[in-house]
């Protein structure tokens, strides 16, 4: 039997006892549901009423942990969160429990068990189905006003004297609560990201930190990722004294992280002759190191991703497999993929490292806290010579000139990386000579889209056009990525899309997308009329925007007031457009040209007649930085002005 104290409520919480008979909600839930809720906006579809996680550590390596959660549903929309879900781990955890219930805005309760309850695997793609997850699916019983909760227990064995919890995600929080209950004599510290420091209330062996009132956080244009604005709590959890327990990793540097990680690697990577006879083979024309390098990428990035992880908690999911294991069966996952690619640059006697990152939010890792738990990627780091020059070369300290490449992601090749992982912090795992790099983020001129328009205008209007576009760094992989990974008639109807975004009505001939695999460039060319483009009035004016299509991605911030900063990133656009003017049309009316320059950007357009041609050309140079709220009025002006440019028309008059 299990007693603690739930905040405010006043009431105590009896696990493992019979409280759950019947269709009625233990006394914890309609405490919650008879919170007062402040006023919300209306695009805030629910509300937390309590968000709580009690772990408590068995210096065996047991861990039992207790998550109770309450939410109430303010609009059709918040229905999708009345869901209970535990993920666990097949091999070393069970969910001992897991209920839910559901009251209604009438009062009565329904109460799901065991009969509810779905075990699903949580990635498709995983072999051994090791990762699953237990879920109750309440969304189409409840509605708005109603009060969903549940409770889950769960016991799992891992190596690791280490936890993360998240006090809320986008939606508004009441009461969210984690306590760690540890050994007599152990210690804990703890971290908190993205919120000031709080100091957790400890009671004899028992951590509590506890946040009230947390806001909801609006989604915004061009924001930070979730996970670098929610509130998080990291913990390392130490026997007494300088002692080391036999069941738990205790990690206190960067570099003991290096050296455990190492240890999972380095025996992994290792050639066989198999192997090395198709290194031979896949390099034998090739004249640089860069070459060579290109040649391995690309081979192990068409291998099949597939997550094998087997013995997760236990740490063995982060051990890759043997480099001539996955050779032989051609697939593998990320840290697979990356030890493979070790051992083909091993043949060459080209070393290289793997990488923690985390994948999807390059302010993720913070180097407060040294755990192997702040990655969810893995990626490699190539020695290089001072012949080989990219825009993805970071120099170490200790490790020289690195490339550094993401072998999983086959729609960037080597000398890019992906936007999303650039200017991450990540750990080269090095042995005693690893430690946190920050990622490289490629220049803006190096992430360009070359764009050249041939166009003619009738005496209607009508308009017939050919763009050409050249794409390189992350613009090509946006439209590599695209490409690939759309069937050709859905391809088509995109680019379609995108042409009638600017081209009203367009109708397209030629559509011929170029994918170079060699040097990684993307280049696109577009035939297309548009019978009604330009506007006839009174049989005398003739208006057209000479932006006749539209740059593929555009900052909207319409917002008078932001939350949160404004994330760009590094990017490039250049356009010259000539427009062949009809016969017996002079221009009239011209808008004038525009220069602005910033500390993040800079953008011209300008507008000349030569020849019977209307020579339009743009450019938008775009730097990677975050901008303070403090200077939104300043970022938003800027894309106003060049909204409000590129949508100026030009003016014709019959002669």
């Amino acid at each position: 039997m299990l007693s603690r104290l739930i905040g405010s409520f006043s009431l105590i919480l009896l696990l493992g006892a019979p409280v759950f008979a019947g269709d009625e909600a233990p006394a914890w839930l309609h405490a919650a549901a008879s919170i007062s809720v402040p006023g919300y906006e209306k695009d805030v579809p629910a509300v937390v009423l309590h968000r709580e996680q009690h772990v408590t550590v068995n210096d065996d390596g047991r861990i039992t942990t207790i998550t109770t959660f309450a939410i109430r549903i303010l609009s059709r929309e918040g229905r999708e969160f009345a869901r209970a879900s535990e993920f666990y781990e097949s091999d070393s955890a069970k969910v001992k429990e897991i209920k839910a219930w559901l009251i209604r805005a009438s009062g009565q309760v329904k109460k799901y068990g065991k009969d509810e309850i779905i075990d699903a695997v949580e990635d498709p793609n995983d072999v051994y189905n090791e990762s699953r997850v237990k879920l109750i699916d309440a969304s189409k019983d409840a509605d708005t006003g109603g009060v969903f909760g549940y409770q889950t227990i769960t016991e799992q064995r891992t190596v690791f004297s280490q936890d993360t919890w998240a006090f809320q995600n986008r939606l508004p929080a009441l009461l969210s609560r984690y306590s760690l209950t540890l050994p007599q004599g152990w210690s804990a510290r703890g971290v908190i990201f993205n919120h000031s420091k709080i100091e957790p209330e400890v009671g004899g062996s028992t951590y509590t930190w506890e946040m009230r009132n947390l806001p909801p956080i609006a989604p915004e244009p061009s924001s930070p990722g979730i996970s670098s604005l929610a509130p998080r709590l990291a913990v390392s959890y130490f026997p007494p004294g300088d002692t080391q327990s036999p069941n738990f990793r205790t990690f206190a540097t960067w570099t003991e992280v290096s050296e455990w990680l190492s240890q999972l690697h380095d025996p992994q990577s290792n050639p066989d002759e198999a192997l090395a006879a198709k290194v031979r083979q896949l390099t034998a024309d090739c004249k640089t190191e860069l070459d060579k390098i290109r040649v391995i990428g690309r081979y192990v990035q068409a291998i099949k991703y597939i997550s094998i992880d087997i013995g997760v908690s236990r740490g063995g999911g982060m051990r890759p497999h043997p480099a001539t294991e996955v050779f032989a069966k051609s697939y593998g996952d990320c840290k697979d993929k990356a030890n493979l690619m070790r051992a083909m640059l091993k043949v060459l006697n080209i070393t290289s490292y793997p990488v923690g990152i985390y994948s999807g939010d390059p302010d993720y890792v913070r180097e407060e806290w040294a755990s192997p738990h702040q990655f969810n990627h893995c990626i490699i780091a190539i020695k290089i010579s001072d012949e080989t020059r990219t825009a993805t070369v970071i120099t170490h300290p200790k490790l020289g000139r690195l490339l550094i490449f993401d072998a999983t992601d086959d729609d960037t090749l080597v000398g890019d990386l992906p936007d999303y992982e650039q200017g991450s912090l990540a750990l080269i795992v090095a042995g005693a000579s690893g430690s946190l790099a920050r990622m490289p983020v490629t220049p803006s001129e190096v992430n360009l889209v070359d764009r050249r328009v041939e166009a003619s205008l009738d005496q209607n209007g009508g308009l017939n056009a050919v763009v050409r576009e050249k794409a390189t760094g992350n613009w090509a992989v946006d439209f590599r990525s695209e490409f690939r990974h759309l069937s050709h008639s859905d391809y088509e109807k995109a680019i379609s899309g995108w042409v009638n975004r600017g081209a009203t009505a367009a109708k397209l001939s030629k559509v011929d997308p170029r994918d170079d695999s060699t040097t990684g460039n993307f280049d696109l060319e577009v035939d297309f009329t548009a019978p009604a483009y330009g506007q006839l009035m009174q049989n005398r004016l003739l208006v057209f925007k000479p932006a006749i299509v539209s740059r593929r991605d555009s900052l909207t911030l319409t917002d008078a007031k932001r939350t949160q900063p404004v994330v760009l990133k590094s990017n490039a656009y250049s356009e010259t457009a000539r427009v062949k003017l009809p016969d017996g049309f002079d221009v009239d009316e011209m808008p004038d040209p525009v220069k602005l320059d910033t500390a993040f950007g800079s953008y011209s357009i300008s507008y000349e007649v030569a020849d019977r041609q209307l020579v339009f050309t743009r450019k938008l140079v775009q730097h990677a930085t975050t901008i303070p709220v403090g200077q939104y009025d300043a970022v938003k002006k800027f894309f106003e002005r060049i909204r409000a440019a590129e949508q100026a028309p030009v003016v014709l008059t019959k002669k």
